[in-house]
Parts: C-alpha cells; structure tokens; sequence
C-alpha cells in the first residue's frame, strides 16, 4: 500500500506535504537512536507495533522524549497492521478508514508534545542578571529550544489536516470506543480548543524576549562567576 514520496492523492498515505522539514539540529539527534535502537525493532513493521513501543517517564530526561520521537517518527512512516490488530475496534471498512485519519492525527500530535517536551528542556524562562557570566550558554540553550519549538510546529498542518478528515459528516456516528480521546483531539481541533501553532508561536516570542535580554548583558556589567571564598 505505501508508495515511496507520499502524496496527498491517496489521503489514506502519510503524508508531509504543508509540513516544512525539522531542523536538522533536532532531527540529527533523532537520528543518532537508530544505532542504539532495541534488536526488536528489526522485527517490527506496522504502525501499531511502533506506537507501542512510545511511553512516557516519571521522570522524562532528553534521551527518553528523543527515544520517543524516533518511535514515533517510524510510525508515521510505516503501514497499518491489518484491522485486527489495530488499537480500536475494526467491523466495517468506514470504521476503519476514520481509524486511520484519527490515527494519523495522533501521532502528530505526539510528535508535537515530544519536541515540546525536549524543547522545554533548554528553555529559559528569565534572563536574571546574575546569569551574565553565562551569557553564551545560556543563548546555546535557548537555541536549541527554539529550534525544538519550530520542529513541533512543523508537524501542526498535518495533524490538522488529518483530523478535518476524521470530523467528515459521513463519519457523524461511527463512534471508537476504544480510541475516543483521539476523537475528543480531533473535535478540539476542529473546534479550536487545540491550537499548537497559537501555543508555539507564544513560546517562540517569550523565548525571544529572554534572548534579547540575555543579547543586552555585557562583559563588564557581570556579576563575578565564581562564589566567594
């Protein structure tokens, strides 16, 4: 079923049309956990299978969200299990269309929350003075947060898209119990409860203000690094 450079002609393929690419700074990192992937993954297939293998820690440190993102970034890539195996309950050929624009739509979703996470990791709330001495570091950090923030915005359009597909009118009544938090996702989409972009754009221009304060420190206003003796 998947054809290789996915195209929206077929609405039931994955799809990054709209989407521009993460940053490569982000993704690069992603990509290091391919060599250090479980064997098991070799024998795993389907999106399903991937989705699974997603979790979240108690306590969640860089390598798990990036993990993650690895996981889930397969699962965007790959084919759906047959219905049997799939997360909600399949009895009909429409169910099973609206299962797989829901599933689409949550594993953007997921994607997004990722980056968010990791992103939040090197965020820097306030540019307090005594952190001059650190200046540039402080500005490395607030790099990468950025460009975690614009990765996840990267994915918004296709998780919209997908749920706009997923709300069609013949879709009304077809109800999946089991997945019902995606439809709730979905209808919080459409409805503009859910708005990413709203949320990322916001993060990306209190980041800039602490940039720009952090820009203002110089060298000979700074406090001293080291604690006294």
């Amino acid at each position: 079923m998947r054809k290789k450079g996915h195209t929206m002609k077929d609405p039931l393929n994955p799809t990054r049309r709209g989407r521009q690419k993460a940053p490569s700074l982000v993704l690069g990192v992603v990509l290091c956990l391919i060599s250090a992937a479980p064997l098991k993954a070799d024998r795993i297939q389907y999106k399903e299978q991937y989705f699974r293998l997603y979790h979240l820690h108690y306590i969640q440190y860089p390598d798990d969200t990036m993990e993650n993102i690895y996981w889930l970034e397969k699962a965007l890539q790959a084919d759906f299990a047959n219905p049997l195996y799939a997360v909600a309950l399949i009895e009909d050929e429409v169910q099973w269309e609206k299962y797989r624009y829901l599933f689409m739509m949550h594993l953007n979703l997921k994607i997004i929350e990722q980056y968010l996470f990791l992103g939040n990791k090197w965020n820097k709330r306030q540019a307090y003075f005594y952190n001059a001495p650190w200046k540039e570091q402080n500005l490395q950090s607030l790099d990468i947060a950025e460009t975690c923030f614009k990765a996840a915005l990267s994915y918004w359009n296709d998780a919209m898209t997908w749920a706009s597909k997923a709300q069609e009118r013949r879709f009304r009544f077809i109800n999946l119990e089991r997945v019902q938090y995606w439809q709730d996702e979905a209808q919080r989409i459409q409805g503009h409860d859910l708005d990413y972009e709203k949320i990322i754009r916001r993060e990306l221009g209190l980041l800039q203000k602490v940039r720009e304060r952090f820009q203002s420190f110089s060298a000979s206003s700074a406090p001293p690094s080291a604690p006294p003796e």
